[in-house]
């Protein structure tokens, strides 16, 4: 498994709450929950951009066609 990078998250405490009985409820720990929404958010926003180039039939030129 790669190594992870440690980092410092500064959170609103009633949003910590929310995610702390989020991951209770899934078995995982707060941490745990955190890296599965952040990747799930990731693998949807790619499903996106790849959706953008097939219905562009092709290869994206500069940032014509990127939406932000």
């Amino acid at each position: 498994m790669a190594a992870r990078k440690p980092f410092l998250l500064r959170i609103d405490p009633e949003l910590w709450a929310d995610l702390e009985a989020w991951a209770q409820d899934e078995l995982r720990s707060v941490n745990g929950q955190i890296e599965y929404l952040l990747k799930q958010a990731v693998m949807k926003r790619k499903g996106q951009k790849e959706a953008k180039v097939v219905e562009g039939k092709g290869e994206t030129e500069g940032n014509e066609n990127i939406e932000h």
